[in-house]
């Protein structure tokens, strides 16, 4: 009887703990399922694309000459402006001619006595003859008359060969310009004591017009180059000449085109690589040398290329460009991707991709292979704009009326 009670006393507590956990149950709303991912994309589609090949280079002078003296003597004067244009054969010094002028005239005196030893030599000669004929000389001092005749000729020859090096430096006195060009800064001003075959240069004349441009490529490129001209996909300028463009160091695109090159021989068995020269007009001067500019080479139309934007263009740890895309089923596809060359801000693609692969530019953080996402078509230039915003506010608002229902 006792146990009966206490029994019936022990379970009634357990009555209502119960209903109160089902009541809690029942009053506890299920958790709000994860939104499904809003991504934008672009649909690839063939298209005519130019393509086009970009050299980085530096400019180069047609023409450089190096002036240094060829005799010693103190300058007694510069010609030229610094900066200005000269041409072939303008002075650019006067260095003082009057011990120059001296040696010539010693030289042309020392040719007169000279041709008047041959003179009085040959006369003797002329009256020993017949004296020598008649046994009235001895043959001896007729041949020594002759040798003597001789030797004053070879007198006169060295004679004039002095007189002809005494006018040679005293013409080098007047120190000019062997090509046409710009001058730049002179290294010596009057009054200076530049000696014969220095080593400082005193002025750098050069020429600008027309002017080079040396770019360094591997030799792979000069081959498929050479391939590319040989059978007319680039237009020629002549003879292993291509046509170019340029664009200035500051973006400018320069107005006139140029002819490349295919000149060079050797390769570098260090690095594989040839310097590719160009050839630019330059009328106005507006290249100097040095700059640094960009070629641009034209190599032909592919009418069936299919074009990637790069902001949907990643790279896995190979080092392999990858990209995700949309599905037939809504799921998200993981791609690896072949591409050639960028064209502006897209990749030229040459296997990975198919015409009308929906390929994935926004929302691509947080999205995996195999995903369900919700895709949109969006514009390329909206995805240039802001790869993420529009894919990232999606979610955002998703998860926010699911939080507030």
């Amino acid at each position: 009887m006792l146990r009966s009670i206490f029994g019936s006393a022990l379970r009634a507590p357990a009555l209502p703990i119960a209903m109160f956990l089902m009541i809690a149950g029942c009053s506890e709303k299920p958790a709000p399922a994860k939104p499904t991912p809003v991504v934008g994309y672009v649909v690839v589609q063939r298209q005519s694309v130019k393509i086009t090949t970009d050299l980085p280079g530096r400019t180069t002078a047609f023409r450089i000459a190096e002036i240094r003296p060829q005799v010693t003597g103190v300058i007694l004067k510069r010609m030229f402006v610094e900066g200005s244009t000269v041409k072939a054969g303008s002075q650019l010094y006067q260095i003082d001619p009057a011990p120059f002028q001296a040696s010539l005239d010693s030289a042309l005196a020392a040719q007169a006595k000279a041709e008047a030893s041959v003179v009085s030599a040959r006369l003797l000669v002329q009256r020993y003859k017949p004296l020598a004929d008649a046994r009235a000389v001895s043959r001896q001092d007729y041949d020594n008359a002759v040798s003597t005749e001789a030797e004053n000729e070879a007198d006169v020859a060295t004679a004039v060969a002095n007189v002809n090096t005494a006018r040679i430096n005293l013409a080098y006195t007047r120190m000019v310009s062997p090509i046409s060009g710009r001058t730049g800064r002179s290294s010596v001003t009057e009054g200076a004591l530049v000696t014969a075959d220095q080593t400082t240069s005193l002025l750098t004349v050069q020429q600008l017009d027309p002017i080079y441009v040396d770019v360094t490529q591997p030799s792979t490129l000069l081959l498929r180059l050479r391939r590319e001209l040989a059978s007319g996909m680039l237009k020629s300028m002549g003879a292993d000449q291509a046509q170019v463009t340029l664009t200035e160091e500051d973006g400018h695109a320069y107005p006139k085109p140029g002819r490349l090159k295919f000149s060079e021989v050797t390769v570098d068995t260090g690095t594989g690589s040839v310097t590719l020269r160009a050839e630019f007009p330059n009328t106005d001067n507006t290249l100097l040398p040095g700059m640094f500019v960009h070629e641009r080479i034209q190599e032909g139309v592919n009418n069936a290329a299919l074009l990637a934007p790069q902001q949907g263009v990643t790279h896995n740890q190979k080092g392999e460009p990858t990209t995700l895309i949309v599905g037939a089923d809504g799921k998200v596809e993981l791609r690896v991707l072949t591409t050639d060359r960028a064209i502006g801000d897209q990749w030229l693609v040459t296997s990975g991709l198919a015409a009308g692969d929906k390929l994935i530019v926004q929302g691509l953080q947080g999205i995996k292979p195999g995903a369900k996402v919700d895709a949109k078509e969006v514009s390329l230039a909206d995805a240039k704009k802001d790869p993420s915003a529009n894919a990232m506010k999606a979610p955002v608002e998703a998860a926010s009326n699911s939080t507030t229902k």
